[in-house]
């Protein structure tokens, strides 16, 4: 059964992740809210929100899950000759509100979106508050790829990403490996599979090492 959550429970009051159902697979709780006392304590817990619209909040603590360690970041040699060449400039948090935008936009893939209105003014509302981030890939002053996700001591958890031109997202998860290099940030949470991550060299975690390497990160 899953556990159903209400807006007046305690921020904290999350069933325990073995709890989550494997069907589908990952899924936790539902309910509650997007404030941002809820949200912080789901991060901390190695517990992030994914639902679309017109559903109830999704509370999602999947096994595996998908990370990617900065030393482990692929960097081909067709995309380093891409960097140098196609005159990118990375920038972090100029435009914090216009990447959330621009990944909560259709894609020919999938036309959808679970970045609701509601999930971007509340991570808007962490990036007010210095706990939410942007790596950006402008060109020609024009905005055409970024990242973002938020930041709690030595983890990244990372929540989407887009591309207006060819390498642009990857530029942007580049950009963000060097960042997290820089300030000691030892894992990046990419939360599910895909080609795309894996090709970049992220990898499946047990979920119990998963949660094992946040309570001291």
């Amino acid at each position: 059964m899953i556990t159903w959550l209400s807006p007046d429970d305690p921020p904290e009051r999350f069933p325990p992740h073995e709890a989550a159902l494997r069907d589908p697979p990952g899924l936790l709780a539902a309910g509650g809210d997007l404030k941002y006392e809820r949200l912080l304590a789901a991060y901390e817990r190695g517990i992030f929100p994914w639902y679309s619209p017109g559903q109830p909040v999704l509370w999602w603590s999947p096994d595996p899950r998908e990370v990617l360690l900065p030393q482990e970041f692929h960097r081909s040699r067709r995309f380093s000759r891409s960097l140098r060449t196609r005159g990118f400039e990375w920038l972090a948090d100029r435009d914090f509100a216009a990447v959330v935008s621009a990944c909560a936009a259709p894609r020919s893939r999938s036309p959808g979106t679970w970045i609701t209105p509601e999930m971007s003014a509340a991570y808007c509302g962490l990036h007010q508050r210095g706990l939410a981030h942007s790596y950006e890939i402008w060109h020609a002053d024009r905005l055409v790829g970024g990242v973002y996700g938020v930041h709690l001591g030595r983890v990244f958890f990372g929540e989407s990403m887009f591309s207006r031109e060819r390498d642009a997202s990857k530029a942007a998860l580049a950009g963000l490996v060097q960042r997290c290099t820089a300030l000691g940030i030892e894992l990046i949470d990419c939360q599910l599979p895909s080609a795309h991550l894996r090709s970049l060299g992220s990898r499946a975690m047990p979920r119990r090492q998963f949660l094992r390497f946040l309570q001291p990160a």
